[in-house]
């Protein structure tokens, strides 16, 4: 599973011989009694046909196998198949066998009672207990176990098992976390949300999921149709076409009895061209299509909804993530475990209407050809499996020489044992490893050599001039480094319509940094651009202008097509009073209001989702609602800072002082290392006019977390507040050589070289300045004046 820290801000049997079971995973499953299904009652490995009482209309794998058994055998065989099993002997590949691990302090003993898989180790309270596996997850490079709790939670044990073969360096078991000590006190350890299965596995790895969490019992009734990743996983409820095709299969049935397929495909025409060896046509792309279908399981996304079904963009009822920083690398390539989709939707194969199906058999997952051989089916061999190509003269009997998966498709490890290879497909860049940083697969392989190496190397291959479908490192690198030259650089992007939808977006949210009426521009244009990425982008860089501002442009885009862009449009008009507005307005503001609401009660197990909740409750005007919701955030997870600083600053409105100061020092004492809280409870200790406490408060803030800005400026506020003067410009001083285009930390220093008469500071300040704000004619006018000899 191999989680991130908290990124703040989830038929009735229409066939003989089939049952209709109900698998809820509940207290029976951890007592281990007679309601526990069996493996054999499963099927073979436990992957047998089930079906959830709430979804009837789902029939389960086995009863696809009749008519289409070439592709059940496939699958059968696949990772997908296997995905997650009720333990036994035909499922568990862990050594089991009283084998006892450590890692940093924590330890596990793996070992068998009678029919039962056991571990003993440190639980929720920090004391060692023996819990029963339930459920395998995964099969390889790695198995993973689940214990199930009384209250419903299944969670993730830390360590894994190495399926691979003992000569590869496997069979062992491993921790997740190797760099990592895992206390149980760690948002990371087994036992808590980051490791909860009902939350961030069950929807991927079974078939059907209802995830069935009741907030009011903080308890889980999670049901799925089918214990792994079955047919209908990605084709939909198969009642229905189980029913078309007992009638007869009448050919002129639309979706062939599926309530909804995904979006057809053109035929398309990948013969490649002589002149260049790849095709030279492209096909167009229908919203919905098979690669949406995928994207519900390999993107990095959200959940909004469990109503999925084939055929619908993945913004209907996800809401992915941007190629955000931290979890991409400037130019896009996976640096976290972001799974394929945004890394694919980068790639011109996907501009040219490329799908997976095209590489991968959809039911075995394997490639349709051998390494490389899958890319002759539309790039010419003896064009690009040359040396002039490659730069590399063909190897030698059994050793190893580039293709085109090492060089396009460089490989990152995930989860210690498990490499994933990134699907942009892009061109080799160690230029833009020199200048900017960023990953590049020359030097994945050479890795005693530097990325200057590599450079010239391919200059000399290649010629000067780079090409690419991916142009936007540049300037998403600058962007993030603050630099106002960036900002042009983004607007130009912005306006470039080759670049791919998820790019655009990911530029339009670094265009945030840089606010210009021309930025403003942008976004608004950006409002009906086709790609909803893009528009939900847009409607982000709204975020706090006047109301009347973000109703006039948002309020068209309460009606759009797609969910996660009407939901993103209701929060952004949360505030909106429904009084007085036309009954269509109104209409479509509450649908709206009730979606976004929904979402967020959908993920009510999750801190974030109580945050997101209380947010959006507070601006509707019911702060009572949103206190109660992120106490109840804090209740599930007291590590999550941002809520206790939010639950202050409700308090802080509403003149409850006292109480705000209170929830910030029981964050500190719970996470001493977290700086929000200490910088909140500053500013509440400034309003009680305790300055000395303020600044010891604001001192360690700026401290613990050097890289936000804000936290130094308002630092140095309160020094230069209190007569310390000296002390708040060595602040302002440090904290511009790490963060030197900030213009709130610019304007001090420029104010104390102002105030000092020393033109020979305030000149490139000011500067600085009036290239971070175009649109302010004063500040240009104070640069003009200081450039003046």
């Amino acid at each position: 599973m191999g989680f991130p820290r908290f990124a703040w801000s989830v038929v009735a049997a229409l066939t003989a011989g089939i049952s209709a079971a109900v698998l809820v995973l509940a207290v029976g499953l951890a007592q281990g009694d007679a309601t526990r299904p069996s493996a054999e009652s499963l099927g073979p490995g436990g992957m047998g046909a089930l079906a959830s009482a709430a979804s009837a209309d789902y029939v389960g794998s086995a009863a696809c196998a009749s008519c289409h058994a070439g592709e059940a055998k496939a699958w059968r065989a696949s990772q997908h198949a296997k995905a997650m099993a009720i333990v036994g002997p035909e499922t568990v590949l862990g050594d089991f066998g009283d084998v006892t691990v450590e890692h940093r302090g924590a330890k596990a003993r793996f070992y068998r009672d009678g029919p039962r898989y056991m571990v003993e180790t440190e639980g929720r309270d920090g004391k060692t207990a023996a819990f029963e596996v339930t459920h395998t997850f995964g099969v390889a490079p790695l198995q993973q176990y689940l214990v199930t709790f009384p209250d419903g939670r299944l969670q993730a044990l830390p360590f894994a098992f190495d399926t691979r073969p003992k000569d590869k360096g496997g069979q062992r078991w491993f921790h997740l976390y190797p760099d990592q000590p895992m206390p149980s006190s760690d948002p990371l350890h087994w036992t808590r949300s980051q490791q909860n299965w009902n939350f961030m596995c069950a929807e991927c790895h079974s078939t059907d999921v209802r995830k069935g969490y009741d907030a009011a019992t903080d308890t889980y009734h999670t049901t799925f149709s089918e214990i792994s990743v079955g047919c209908e996983s990605c084709h939909g409820a198969g009642a229905g076409h189980a029913a078309w095709a007992a009638k007869g299969a009448d050919p002129k049935v639309a979706g062939k009895g599926f309530g909804t397929v995904a979006a057809p495909r053109p035929k398309p025409d990948w013969t490649p061209d002589p002149s260049t060896g790849s095709p030279a046509r492209g096909v167009a792309r229908q919203p919905g299509d098979e690669v949406e279908t995928c994207a519900r399981c390999h993107a990095r996304r959200g959940t909004l909804s469990e109503d999925w079904h084939p055929g619908r963009p993945l913004t209907d009822t996800h809401m992915p993530s941007l190629l955000s920083e931290g979890l991409f690398e400037d130019d896009g390539q996976m640096r976290d475990e972001v799974f394929n989709d945004h890394l694919f939707k980068q790639s011109l194969m996907y501009a040219k209407g490329v799908v997976c199906s095209d590489c991968h058999d959809p039911h075995s997952a394997k490639l349709k050809a051998d390494g490389a051989q899958v890319c002759a089916q539309c790039h010419l061999p003896e064009r690009f499996a040359t040396p002039a190509h490659t730069g590399h003269p063909p190897g030698k009997s059994g050793e190893k020489t580039p293709d085109c998966i090492s060089c396009h498709m460089p490989a990152r490890t995930y989860m210690v044992v498990d490499p994933r290879h990134d699907h942009s497909f892009r061109i080799p860049r160690p230029d833009l490893s020199v200048a900017f940083g960023t990953p590049n697969a020359c030097t994945d392989c050479h890795a005693d050599k530097s990325a200057s190496w590599a450079a010239a190397a391919v200059e000399r291959w290649h010629g000067p001039n780079r090409k690419g479908h991916q142009t936007w490192t540049e300037a998403v690198h600058r962007a993030r480094a603050g630099e106002p030259a960036a900002r042009d650089m983004l607007l130009k992007l912005a306006a470039e319509p080759t670049v791919p939808g998820i790019a655009k977006a990911t530029i339009l949210s670094e265009l945030r940094r840089f606010p210009s009426l021309a930025t403003e521009t942008a976004a608004t244009k950006a409002l009906a651009d086709p790609d909803p990425m893009v528009r939900i982008a847009a409607l982000r860089s709204l975020a706090g202008a006047p109301l009347e501002t973000r109703w006039r442009r948002a309020s068209d885009l309460l009606a759009d097509p797609v969910a996660a862009v009407r939901m993103e449009a209701a929060i952004l008009v949360a505030d909106q009073p429904l009084a007085g507005r036309p009954e269509g307005e109104k209409t479509r503001l509450e649908a709206a209001f009730a979606a976004y609401e929904a979402a967020q009660r959908l993920n009510a197990d999750r801190p974030e989702g109580r945050a997101n909740l209380a947010n959006f409750l507070l601006r509707r005007g019911q702060p009572a609602a949103a206190e109660a919701e992120l106490r109840a955030g804090l209740a599930l997870e007291p590590e999550a800072t941002p809520l206790a600083v939010n639950l202050a600053d409700l308090y802080r409105a509403q003149g409850r002082e006292a109480e705000a100061e209170q929830v910030l020092r029981q964050a500190i004492a719970v996470a001493p290392q977290a700086a929000a809280p200490r910088y909140a409870l500053g500013l509440a200790l400034i309003r009680q006019r305790r300055y000395a406490d303020a600044i010891e408060q604001l001192a360690a803030a700026a401290k613990l977390a050097p890289e936000d800005a804000r936290y130094a400026y308002v630092l140095a506020v309160a020094l230069q507040s209190t007569g310390q003067a000296a002390e708040a410009r060595q602040v302002v001083a440090e904290a511009l050589k790490r963060n030197p285009y900030d213009p709130q930390l610019l304007t001090l220093a420029l104010q104390d070289a102002m105030q000092a008469r020393d033109a020979a500071r305030a000149g490139p300040l000011a500067q600085k300045l009036s290239e971070m704000n175009p649109d302010d004619p004063e500040i240009a006018r104070l640069a003009a004046r200081l450039r003046r000899p």
